[in-house]
């Protein structure tokens, strides 16, 4: 089964060298689950984007550090690639920006969160709609690091976590959709990286917060697992039509 990564950002070079990119640690938690999943990578900031829809079963969209709505042409471009992956019925999984990015392409709305920034593991409970798209009933701990987040969820879309501080933490939409704002992709060094990172632009008393949530116990490789279960659902669906 093969997965498509639309990387929507590029780590910092410092970072790189021991955490790897986007697609490196989507890969990690992954093939962590399923051994035998392949993983393109389409850097959509530099136009890269597969020739034919059906060359991978599923897509994920990876997180950015900017904004659904800033005036970019990349941007722009892959907000239409999500509009005819939508048309085309193909399964996508949308990350933090791409959470964001799914809502606002399909008519839902993104904006910066009255709260500020949220970062650190956050607990997300999911809602009544969350075992349709196989998401467990019990409350998951996950890292976040975002300043915007999803207001308003698409015409048809389904709210299917909610975290105090975001609202509408993870989204279903039709059959094929599956979005979440934390990242289950990140380790705990690469959050404690970006913290040390933004510390002056967080706020002592954020920064030491968000540093001692990390010692939470996260809920990765279930989220992880869910993904995967929900990709291979749908390509099995898919075999089975053709």
């Amino acid at each position: 089964m093969k997965i498509g990564i639309l990387n929507a950002d590029a780590v910092r070079p410092e970072f790189a060298v021991e955490f790897g990119e986007y697609p490196d640690m989507f890969a990690a938690i992954l093939k962590g689950v399923e051994p035998s999943l392949e993983l393109l990578t389409y850097e959509v900031v530099n136009d890269e984007y597969p020739a034919d829809l059906d060359e991978v079963d599923a897509y994920i969209i990876t997180g950015s550090k900017l904004s659904v709505y800033d005036d970019v042409p990349w941007i722009k471009k892959l907000r239409d690639f999500v509009v005819q992956l939508h048309g085309a019925n193909k399964t996508l999984i949308g990350i933090c920006f791409g959470h964001q990015m799914v809502a606002e392409a399909l008519g839902g709305k993104t904006s910066p969160a009255d709260s500020g920034w949220c970062v650190g593991v956050h607990a997300i409970e999911p809602t009544s709609a969350a075992a349709g798209y196989g998401l467990p009933d019990s409350e998951l701990h996950l890292r976040s690091n975002h300043k915007d987040q999803v207001t308003q969820v698409p015409s048809g879309g389904k709210v299917l976590a909610r975290a105090e501080a975001c609202p509408i933490a993870s989204m279903g939409l039709g059959e094929h959709i599956l979005t979440f704002q934390a990242h289950p992709e990140f380790s705990e060094g690469y959050a404690r990286a970006l913290l040390n990172m933004r510390r002056d632009i967080l706020g002592e008393e954020l920064y030491r917060s968000a540093m001692d949530s990390l010692a939470t116990e996260t809920d990765d490789m279930r989220v992880a697992r869910c993904i995967v279960d929900f990709v291979t659902r749908r390509a099995t669906q898919a075999t089975g039509r053709d």
